[in-house]
């Protein structure tokens, strides 16, 4: 999206902007926030937003007829993922004393959106920098994602022309803002991504066909999730225009796995985007392509970021704009790929310590973690939660699992995607099927044992809520009474330490068997 520095202010706001401060209209006003489009009062229990009268490039409120129809589908548009943050649209009408009225007669001159107010420190992104941002956060906000693209509108075309237009109004944006970001680099910067996207042309293209394009937020960072009775929600849409909110996916999803990235929360954007993928599959190519989409939305947000420190001189926002235009060639920078096992009887912590490991193994946004619960729920056709009973658990079914495990894995090596398998491999022949794919497919092999006594493998089993493992007392009783052999080369290590502790030490080893 091309940002211009300035807009065009086309009309008078000001007897609507003393209406609304004035408390006849609205209630006290504590506070008032302009944005480039928008002015927003907040009152004890409520937003109230005011579009402002401006035309830029990319969007015009330059009518109260435009103003009206953009908040309209900014209403629609956010009840589709908080409904109860966007309650009504109402007309400012001039009476026939000349004095305005909220929802009164007369010709509406303007129109407000009303809002919920929540706290002001309920955004994530607030939440994100007090360390606030919990795993089974993380797993609802991917959920919540997940189940807006399900519902969101589709539509069809080249998937790869639509990435090449983003790249297009790049580089005019970029154009704008050579005294922050220097013209050779933002080029460098766009021929790395335009050889990028030409090279997963066809994946891009067969995605569109396939659906993969809807109308999704288009805006979604963590400025605009805020967290309300503990749920993430999604608000403040990209409504002024359908065609920029409508994109693959993934690439609305990389917005908010970039914004984690750039705050140095890489084990966050690792979680929510496997937990993405594995509540919505979208096959190895389409986690292939993140990295692709994630540089793009650090480079929007670089010249974004340079055109608002050029208009205010702001020190800090110049050295945020280099930061992100940095980000996004990094993100692109090629890392071989590489098949880490973590296995381990019930109970171990495999689950967490993949969680751990993810962010550090592979391309932004690290490792797909691929786990053997998540598999055999998705083969019996229902959500990683929900819980099978004992005689979903046959040896047959061990081996459709662990089948599909490792078909899974490959495609993702082959794409150029790290792996991490999270099983139990209590089977020889199970942990030499994972390094012999290794092995065909020419990356690196490692795997990590875990180990722990009986009493606390039970005690973490018995304590779980809301996962995708179904395993018992009973079965962990039942699994220490076999045994599972040498484990051979896996690096052996101790899990009833503190997970800092046995991420620290599988880190270390992982990064020995780098050099």
């Amino acid at each position: 999206m091309a940002v211009p520095l300035t807009g065009t202010q086309t009309d008078d706001q000001a007897p609507q902007l003393a209406f609304l401060e004035s408390g006849d209209a609205i209630g006290h006003v504590e506070r008032r926030v302009d944005t480039h489009g928008a002015h927003i009062f907040l009152t004890s229990d409520r937003a109230w937003k005011l579009k402002r009268a401006v035309r830029y490039d990319y969007f015009d409120f330059s009518t109260p007829a435009l103003r009206h129809d953009a908040l309209e589908a900014e209403l629609r548009l956010n009840r589709r993922t908080a409904p109860d943050l966007y309650r009504a649209l109402h007309p400012i009408a001039r009476r026939a004393d000349g004095a305005l009225a909220l929802d009164g007669d007369g010709d509406p001159i303007d129109w407000v959106l009303e809002m919920e107010r929540f706290p002001d420190d309920a955004l994530l992104d607030d939440v994100a920098t007090h360390h606030r941002l919990s795993t089974a956060l993380l797993i609802k906000l991917a959920d919540r994602i997940g189940t807006l693209h399900a519902q969101a509108e589709r539509d069809t075309g080249d998937g790869a022309q639509r990435m090449r237009d983003i790249l297009d109004g790049n580089a005019r944006s970029f154009a704008g803002v050579a005294a922050v970001i220097p013209s050779e680099q933002a080029a460098a910067l766009d021929r790395l991504q335009r050889a990028e996207v030409e090279r997963l042309a066809t994946q891009l293209d067969s995605r569109a066909k396939g659906g993969r394009v809807r109308h999704g937020h288009g805006d979604l960072h963590l400025r605009n999730i805020a967290l309300i009775d503990g749920a993430p929600v999604l608000f403040d849409c990209l409504e002024f225009d359908a065609g920029l909110a409508t994109v693959d996916v993934l690439y609305d999803l990389a917005f908010v796995l970039m914004d984690l990235w750039h705050r140095g929360l890489r084990i966050e954007a690792n979680i929510v985007a496997n937990r993405y993928l594995d509540v919505s599959p979208q096959g190895a190519t389409g986690y292939s392509l993140l990295p692709l989409f994630m540089s793009i939305r650090a480079a929007i947000r670089s010249h974004v970021t340079a055109a608002a420190a050029l208009a205010t001189g702001d020190a800090e926002r110049i050295s945020e704009a280099r930061d992100y235009c940095a980000l996004a060639v990094e993100l692109l920078t090629p890392v071989p790929p590489r098949l880490v096992a973590v296995g381990g009887l019930s109970g171990t912590g495999k689950s967490t310590l993949a969680r751990q490991l993810g962010a550090w193994i592979g391309r932004a946004p690290g490792a797909r973690v691929l786990r053997s619960d998540v598999f055999r729920k998705r083969l019996a056709g229902v959500s990683p939660e929900t819980r099978l009973p004992p005689a979903s658990y046959t040896a047959a079914s061990s081996d459709e699992t662990y089948e599909a495990l490792f078909e899974s894995a490959e495609d993702h090596l082959r794409c150029g995607t790290s792996v991490i398998l999270d099983a139990v491999f209590a089977s020889r022949s199970e942990r030499e099927v994972a390094q012999i794919i290794a092995e065909r497919e020419r990356v690196p092999f490692h795997g990590i044992w875990l180990e722990a006594p009986e009493q606390e493998r039970v005690a973490r089993v018995s304590s779980r809520k809301f996962d995708a493992s179904d395993a018992s007392a009973q079965v962990v009783r039942e699994q220490s009474r076999k045994s599972v052999g040498d484990v051979g080369g896996w690096l052996r290590l101790r899990a009833n330490r503190p997970i800092d502790i046995v991420a620290q030490a599988a880190r270390a080893f992982l990064d020995r068997r780098r050099r």
